[in-house]
């Protein structure tokens, strides 16, 4: 008897009839699709067989009567237990079969706790509990012919830490997981758009050696342009000198690249050029160890699209088809229900481009993640160099499991991390820092001496400044740059020094495009000598490229000091003793939030011991030394690595648990997009009638604000904004309905507790 055909994916018309058999994916060819897929995805870090007979097993439970009426409208079913139990059946005794159980249980839902509780999600235990043909449908034994199972799968081989050692198993689950998923969501995408007859708008990216080679074009046209401009004046001697310099260190951060994978340091004052010389550095380590991508990773959304827009520029005609810029906070837990088609609308970022510019929020926060979604770019960061840039900036209460993260990606998944940055954290067991990093090699020539040749400003602690003082200084100083720690302080001393002439006002409540113009009008201001103030927080401070004379900024870390620093004077065409970055204790109602006021204090005892040279890399490293001593509790106090060593030995890892705790902002932030020009009106319209996303994410990125989820509700409920397209997408993508509630000077404002309270976070 001729068994029954089973169906991954059925295929219906533009008016919902369905097609004929014969347009439909058979479940098996679905299965051997992202088996192979998931294969070569896991590849880079060994795990081939594993991920392919996860991707075989993934929809098992469509080896069923029960599903068969699900495709023909029939109510849902669960799909996914069948798989999870059959691979802990077969290969529970070597443990790999509890980890493709985790996947495969939650390749739509999202990975689950081991044991315990689950927050609206069961439990791995309890899944793997329920029973054939009573609480899940009972298989068709067809499936035994199509899907052949190997008696044994090959045990990973992790470099564990011995600190640690369970960590590195969950991390491989995520991995694990991001083969899976990714494999079938581009498996179904590609199945529905040759349905459509449809191409995926997916890959054709140019390689590593052809951007390297437009990379060195543009920095050896840049050389030539200097090497050609008059030194008659002093300051063009300066910026002469400064040019020459930064090409020394670019030239010489080049020939390490040939250095073993693993961990570097980039030491650099700012202004130094550390942008460039990292991604030089990155490009020609990637082809001395044939590498796939660079990722670089920012700390502020604020400035990624300037970083992208430089390298993009500095990769002439391939830069537009190289760079993806990723900062999206978009989730697919909030789409109508898990059906696959739903899923596959949302189409988020697998980063399979050659050049990824990310947050550290996006990065950070996606190796500790649950959701496929965010879970699925995982596998593409295997075998990538990282640059994170100002690596200081990683937050203190989540600094443990992301050095620990930083060691996986080095140790497990062949990847090179640069941390670049001019106040570099003193995380190395070298500097003392108990467990800290090892063989961390330093790529910049003699950082020390580099700081003495690039020092230009003088730094100086002014005492407590009123806003009356600071009107003053705004008043007597006609090209300044004042940044201060909460949005709140920053309009409010905005409102008061508008009449002045050139003031400016900067926040992250303004969408990028808008910030980008601001910036434009501010440089240009600056170069042409007239009048320009700027008001700002700390959004200004890491990368923006601007050069004030006179920089005053509220106190602090001292990273953060020396981020302002960067500010002011940065092409070095005036004397460091004329310039002059002046730090200050506000008055008490803008008084810091507790973790800011506790590095500012660290800050101020540095400047008693280091008052001559308070930038200094004795002074940044004797800073560090003083933050981090503090106790594991307080730079892990989610506890993030103890859920690990608790649940390592029975691998009933808590992973949605950890995805709920592990939040590099306390405040769950949600994307809104402003109708700010007449391009964003048309990509909104695009929206609206989006069946699925496609590259449309990435074109609206710059037309979104990033406010506390609280602050999105209370707007919906005032019926100031609406959801796009939400039959497709459910209440995943919201528009501004209208501009009266966005202007030029502040951008998305508005007169409500929950908005203000969230407004006066730090970003």
């Amino acid at each position: 008897m001729k068994p029954l055909i089973y169906y991954a994916h059925s295929a219906q018309d533009e008016f919902g009839n369905f097609l004929p058999y014969e347009h439909w994916q058979t479940l098996q060819s679905h299965s051997l699709n992202v088996g192979e897929m998931a294969a070569e995805f896991a590849q880079v870090f060994g795990a081939q067989e594993i991920a392919c007979q996860t991707g075989q097993l993934h929809d098992l439970g469509k080896y069923s009567e029960a599903f068969n009426h699900r495709l023909h409208g029939g109510p849902s079913v669960d799909h996914a237990t069948a798989g999870a139990k059959i691979a802990f059946e077969h290969w529970g005794n070597i443990a790999i079969g509890k980890l493709m159980a985790f996947c495969i249980a939650g390749h739509h839902a999202g990975l689950a706790n081991g044991a315990g509780e689950g927050n609206n999600r069961n439990t791995l235990k309890q899944r793997l509990a329920l029973q054939f043909g009573k609480d899940i449908p009972e298989l068709d034994s067809v499936w035994l012919q199509e899907i052949k199972l190997p008696e044994t799968l090959p045990v990973p081989l992790l470099k564990a830490d011995v600190h640690h050692p369970y960590f590195s198993y969950a991390f491989f689950t995520r991995m694990l997981y991001s083969c899976l998923v990714d494999a079938d969501y581009l498996d179904t995408e590609a199945f529905y758009l040759n349905l459509e007859n449809k191409i995926a708008e997916r890959g054709g990216y140019p390689d590593l050696n052809a951007l390297q080679h437009n990379f060195n074009q543009f920095i050896n046209a840049f050389r030539r342009r200097i090497a050609q401009a008059p030194e008659q004046t002093e300051a063009e001697k300066r910026n002469a000198t400064l040019n020459r310099l930064r090409s020394e260190i670019l030239d010489h951060a080049v020939e390490q690249a040939a250095q073993p994978q693993g961990l570097f340091t980039l030491t650099v004052p700012t202004g130094g050029g550390k942008t460039f010389t990292s991604m030089a550095f990155a490009l020609e380590h990637a082809k001395r160890h044939s590498m796939r991508r660079v990722i670089y990773v920012i700390p502020f959304t604020s400035i990624i699209e300037q970083n992208a827009a430089e390298f993009r520029k500095a990769f002439g005609e391939l830069g537009e088809q190289a760079v993806l810029e990723h900062h999206s906070t978009f989730d697919d837990g909030k789409l109508q229900n898990e059906a696959t088609k739903d899923k596959l609308r949302l189409s988020s970022e697998n980063w399979d481009a050659p050049i990824v510019v990310t947050t550290a929020v996006q990065f950070f926060e996606s190796l500790f993640a649950d959701r496929s979604s965010r879970c699925r770019k995982l596998h593409n960061i295997a075998g990538s160099v990282i640059i994170l840039d100002e690596a200081q900036m990683l937050p203190l209460n989540l600094l443990l499991p992301i050095m620990q993260a930083i060691k996986e990606l080095a140790q497990n998944y062949c990847c090179s991390i640069v941390m670049c940055t001019a106040t570099q954290p003193a995380v190395q067991a070298e500097n003392g820092f108990y467990r800290g990093f090892e063989n961390v090699r330093e790529i910049a020539p003699k950082p020390t001496a580099l700081f003495d040749k690039l020092r230009r400003t003088t730094v100086q602690h002014i005492g407590t400044q009123t806003d009356v003082d600071l009107l003053a200084k705004l008043g007597e100083h006609p090209q300044m740059l004042v940044i201060v720690n909460n949005r709140r302080h920053a309009r409010s001393l905005y409102d008061q020094a508008k009449h002045l002439d050139g003031t400016f006002h900067l926040t992250t409540l303004m969408c990028a495009k808008h910030r980008s113009q601001k910036l434009d009008e501010i440089r240009d201001r600056l170069k042409n000598g007239e009048p320009c103030r700027v008001i700002a927080t700390s959004l200004i401070e890491a990368g923006v490229d601007v050069d004030f004379p006179l920089v005053m900024r509220a106190e602090a870390g001292l990273d953060s000091v020396a981020q302002a620093a960067g500010r002011c004077n940065r092409e070095g065409k005036r004397p460091s003793e004329n310039s002059f970055v002046w730090i200050f204790a506000p008055e008490e109602q803008w008084k810091a939030p507790p973790e800011l006021a506790a590095q500012a204090a660290v800050m101020r005892l540095t400047a008693d011991s280091f008052s001559d040279d308070l930038l200094s890399t004795q002074a940044v490293a004797a800073y560090f030394t003083e933050l981090y001593q503090l106790k594991d509790s307080e730079l892990d106090n989610k506890k993030i690595l103890k859920m690990h060593n608790d649940t390592g030995q029975s691998l009933d890892f808590p992973f949605q648990t950890i995805a709920d705790k592990f939040r590099m902002i306390e405040s769950h932030m949600q994307p809104l997009i402003i109708p700010f020009d007449v391009e964003a009106e048309n990509l909104i319209s695009s929206l609206r009638h989006a069946d699925h996303i496609g590259g449309l994410l990435r074109k609206l990125q710059p037309y979104t604000v990033q406010i506390p989820e609280k602050a999105l509700a209370a707007l919906y409920k005032a019926g100031r904004i609406e959801p796009i397209n939400e039959k497709n997408f459910g209440k995943q993508f919201y528009t501004l309905i209208g501009l009266d509630l966005y202007d030029e000077v502040a951008g998305l404002s508005w007169e409500d507790t929950t908005f203000l309270k969230g407004e006066s976070l730090v970003f």
